[in-house]
C-alpha cells in the first residue's frame, strides 16, 4: 500500500503514482490511500484508482498530515497490506505513527529517502533536533532506500544498517535522448522546474538571473505554489518580467524539456532531483546550486552540469558562461539506471524480503523495538 496526502503536483507525488501505474499493469496488487482526492494530477493520472476517507466538512488541506495520521490506520487494518511504502521524506512522521498507534499489526515499512538528510542549510540548533528525528525515524521501518549510491554517506547508523539503493525511477527508457542540445548562436532558452516553496528558493534563481541574462535569453519556470504572487512581484521589480514566463502547473512537465536549452536549480536541499534526471534525458546540462550530494552524483562531478554555491552571484556566472556539452552516449549508459523498467522491479523485489523477513522474524528485532516507552 502506498499512501499520498493528495494529487498536488510534486516530484514525490509523481514518482509515486507511476510506480503505481507500471505495477498494476504488470499484475501487482497495489492499493492507493490518498487522503484528499484533489489536486491538478489527478486527471493526469485519472486511470489510477485508489482508496479515499469521507472527507470533512473543511478542507484538510492545512493538517493533511495529521488528517492521514488519523484516516490511514483503518485502512491499513481493512486492506491488510503486506508492505507500506512510503513515497518520500515529507511522509516519514506518518510512518513513525502508524508504528506507534499499530505496534505488530502495522507492516513492515519501506521508506524512499527523497531528500538531503544532512540538511546543511539549518543552523545548529534545528539541525540538533534534525539528527534526533532522524535517530527516531531509522526505528521505524524494515528498509531505508537510497535513490543513488552518493546519499548513503549521509545517513545516520541505524538507517544505514538497513538501507538499499534502488535508482529513482524518473525516466522511461525511450525518453532518453539520441543527441544533445547543441548551442546555435541564439538566445538561451533557461528553464527552471518545481513547487513555488521555501526549498526551491526561486527567489535565489530569479536574482542570479536578472544579473546574467543576456537580450533575448529567457527563463520559463514549470510549477506553481504558494510563493508565485511574491516571485512575479520580484521579477518585476527586479525588471526582468518580460524575460520571464510563470507557466503554473504542466502535466508531464518531462515532454516539455526539449523545447529548452539549459535546466537552473536554485534548491536550498535536495535528495535526488527528478527534474535533472528528465534534463539530462532531454539532452539538457544542468546548473544548479549545491542542494546535496545527490546533486554531485548526478552530475557526475561536473561532467554533466555545473553546481556551485547557494550564492546569486556564483549562479549568475554561471548562467552567463556556456553550459557543457553532454556526451550523449556516457549520459545515456548513466541514466539507464534511472529508469521506470528497471526500478519498479527492484522495489518489488526489496518488497518481498520485507515480507519474508517479517514471516521469519515476527518477535520485535531492533526495527521494531517500542517507539514510546
Amino acid at each position: 500500500m502506498t499512501f499520498l496526502h493528495s494529487f498536488e503536483p510534486g516530484g514525490v507525488e509523481r514518482v509515486a503514482l507511476r510506480l503505481i501505474r507500471h505495477w498494476r499493469a504488470a499484475g501487482v496488487d497495489a492499493p492507493l490511500f490518498v487522503g484528499r482526492p484533489t489536486g491538478p494530477m489527478r486527471a493526469e493520472f485519472g486511470d489510477i484508482g485508489f482508496e479515499t476517507p469521507p472527507q470533512p466538512r473543511r478542507s484538510q488541506a492545512g493538517w493533511e498530515t495529521l488528517w492521514m495520521i488519523l484516516t490511514l490506520p483503518a485502512a491499513i487494518r481493512r486492506v491488510r497490506p503486506d508492505i507500506l511504502f512510503v513515497a518520500g521524506s515529507t511522509y516519514t512522521i506518518v510512518a513513525v505513527m502508524m508504528r506507534v498507534l499499530l505496534g505488530r499489526r502495522c507492516p513492515p515499512i519501506v521508506v524512499k529517502i527523497s531528500n538531503d538528510l544532512a540538511r546543511r542549510d539549518l543552523h545548529a540548533v534545528p539541525r540538533f533536533f534534525w539528527r534526533l528525528w532522524l535517530r527516531i525515524q531509522g526505528r521505524s521501518a524494515r528498509f531505508w532506500v537510497a535513490m543513488d549510491e552518493s546519499m548513503l554517506i549521509e545517513l545516520p547508523p541505524l538507517m544505514a544498517r538497513r538501507s538499499r539503493v534502488v535508482h529513482d525511477p524518473a525516466i522511461e527508457l525511450e525518453r532518453i535522448a539520441a543527441r544533445p542540445r547543441v548551442a546555435n548562436g541564439a538566445p538561451r532558452r533557461f528553464v527552471a522546474v518545481g513547487r513555488m516553496v521555501p526549498q526551491k528558493h526561486f527567489a535565489l534563481l530569479l536574482r542570479a538571473f536578472a544579473k546574467a541574462a543576456q537580450a533575448g535569453e529567457t527563463l520559463t519556470i514549470l510549477g506553481d505554489g504558494v510563493e508565485r504572487p511574491a516571485l512575479e512581484a520580484l521579477a518585476r521589480q527586479l525588471g526582468i518580467v518580460d524575460q520571464v514566463h510563470f507557466a503554473g502547473h504542466v502535466p508531464d512537465a518531462a515532454a516539455r524539456l526539449a523545447d529548452f536549452d539549459v535546466l537552473l536549480m536554485s534548491s536550498r536541499y535536495e535528495g535526488i532531483p527528478a527534474a535533472i534526471l528528465e534534463a539530462l534525458a532531454a539532452g539538457l546540462p544542468v546548473i544548479t546550486t549545491d542542494c546535496g550530494r545527490g546533486v554531485h552524483g548526478l552530475l557526475g562531478d561536473g561532467r554533466f552540469g555545473v553546481i556551485v554555491p547557494q550564492d546569486e552571484t556564483a549562479l549568475a556566472a554561471a548562467i552567463r558562461a556556456p553550459a557543457p556539452v553532454l556526451d550523449c552516449t556516457e549520459v545515456r549508459a548513466f541514466l539507464e539506471r534511472f529508469t521506470i523498467e528497471r526500478s519498479a522491479q527492484l522495489y518489488l523485489n526489496l518488497f518481498a524480503e520485507a515480507a519474508i523477513e517479517q514471516r521469519a522474524a515476527p518477535q520485535p528485532a531492533e526495527w521494531a523495538a517500542p517507539l514510546v516507552r
